[in-house]
């Protein structure tokens, strides 16, 4: 079994400043990384074949670099054989070739040779995996600043003595204990983050002997339980059950807070220490809502997960499609930009952000697993316009939380009956068209 348990470290001074320090070079080495590997491949698959000086011969940059200063500059390694007689691909690929690269790095700057060795590894594979991110969909790469980069992660060398934890070349730590590790657990990697309030480091352990986590087999499948998110309340539950939104970040008081405390930030000047303390402040102050929020969305996710049913139904929402921008409307005829609606969409997406429905839905899958209880995805498309009774659906079906279908007049409140909607769907997905709806969780 593999988990992770997250203390909060007690450092020295000197440790302190040292590790503030590392958070800034590796923050540097990546963008450089980045910067590199971005410059490469618009060398040599952008700008085409080119001559070579040296051989006053042209040159294709699939097969030989342009820029040889680079750490992506030597793709080549010298052939080997495996164990069968066969020869291996010579061609590295850029991760290989800027971790080989950095002794280099080191003999150039010699404050990088503070750093341990794994820390430097795993920035240029934490940039690798930005890079398979992208190519399985997601977003490019970003050059990072202080507020996105605050970590940095050990893969051995890690050592556990009571309330005390060693990292290689910081020395010994103490830490809070809140929670006892078995002595069967061997640390696999350990991550070292800071924010507002200190420095924190999350463990990665594993004990072979255990296994890990089975889930239900669908089959097996009797009792289900729909969950319909929303932000009047939190969670609309196919039982009946409604769970309350605290709007930790959307309240009055919160707001008025939040506005003072960033006035006062704008206020002082630049670079002073004024500025940096009533920063600090401000993001102490987040970090107390984020807190509270985790906080809660755990009571939530074992609300729901310890109830007596064998899966839990959840929305697949696409939060980031709900937070889009709305389209820009523009006047054929003066070309003035119109009224679309945006000004109003923020306070809904501020609504969105607070309520953290992605969040909630990781942690319910998380607990679900726990207890060997299986968390089905369903399409919640039209889920809260579909008539119950006969089936027709219709925008106008739905005024706010009411429901009365336009067809046969059918009533319900529209939240709940979206969360029936969702375990119906669930149980047809699990038993076939031989669910019949309504059966009840």
């Amino acid at each position: 079994m593999l988990t992770n348990y997250v203390y909060k470290l007690r450092p020295n001074q000197t440790q302190t400043l040292k590790m503030s320090n590392w958070v800034d070079m590796l923050r540097s080495h990546f963008n450089w990384c980045l910067s590199d590997r971005i410059t490469q491949y618009s060398q040599q698959f952008i700008q085409g074949n080119y001559c070579d000086i040296r051989t006053k011969s042209e040159a294709c940059p699939l097969t030989s670099c342009v820029s040889k200063n680079g750490a992506t500059g030597e793709p080549w390694k010298t052939s080997k054989t495996d164990k069968e007689g066969k020869v291996k691909n010579p061609r590295r690929n850029p991760g290989d070739i800027q971790i080989t690269a950095l002794p280099e790095l080191k003999a150039a700057r010699p404050w990088f040779a503070g750093i341990d060795s794994t820390v430097l590894q795993q920035n240029v594979k934490r940039l690798d995996t930005a890079y398979k991110n992208f190519f399985e969909g997601r977003g490019f790469p970003k050059f990072k600043n202080r507020s996105n980069f605050t970590s940095f992660t050990f893969v051995m060398g890690v050592k556990i003595q009571g309330n005390k934890i060693y990292l290689p070349k910081l020395g010994w730590m103490r830490f809070h204990k809140s929670r006892p590790i078995s002595g069967s657990f061997t640390i696999k990697a350990c991550a070292v983050r800071r924010r507002q309030n200190g420095w924190y480091v999350s463990i990665r352990i594993e004990d072979k002997s255990i296994p890990d986590y089975t889930t239900k087999p669908l089959k097996g499948v009797v009792k289900v339980i729909g969950c319909d998110m929303g932000i009047t309340k939190l969670v609309h539950l196919s039982d009946g059950d409604q769970i309350e939104n605290p709007k930790f970040s959307t309240t009055k008081k919160t707001k008025r807070t939040l506005k003072i405390r960033q006035r006062r930030v704008t206020r002082k000047a630049k670079g002073s220490n004024n500025r940096k303390k009533a920063a600090k402040k401000l993001g102490l102050f987040h970090q107390k809502i984020s807190d509270k929020r985790q906080a809660y969305q755990w009571k939530v996710a074992n609300k729901i997960v310890s109830r007596r049913v064998d899966a839990i139904a959840l929305e697949d929402l696409n939060i980031s499609g709900m937070m889009r921008r709305c389209r820009v409307k523009i006047d054929e005829k003066t070309g003035r930009f119109l009224k679309n609606g945006q000004s109003r969409k923020k306070g809904l997406n501020r609504s969105i952000s607070d309520a953290s429905w992605g969040e909630l839905i990781l942690k319910i899958e998380y607990l679900a697993a726990k207890q060997g209880k299986v968390a089905i995805k369903i399409n919640p498309k039209h889920s809260s316009q579909e008539c119950r009774n006969c089936g027709h659906i219709d925008k106008s079906n739905r005024d706010g939380e009411k429901f009365i279908c336009t067809e046969c007049g059918y009533h319900e409140h529209a939240d709940i009956g979206a969360a029936k909607t969702i375990r119906d769907r669930a149980l047809n997905l699990v038993r076939g068209d031989s669910a019949k709806p309504g059966v009840s969780a």
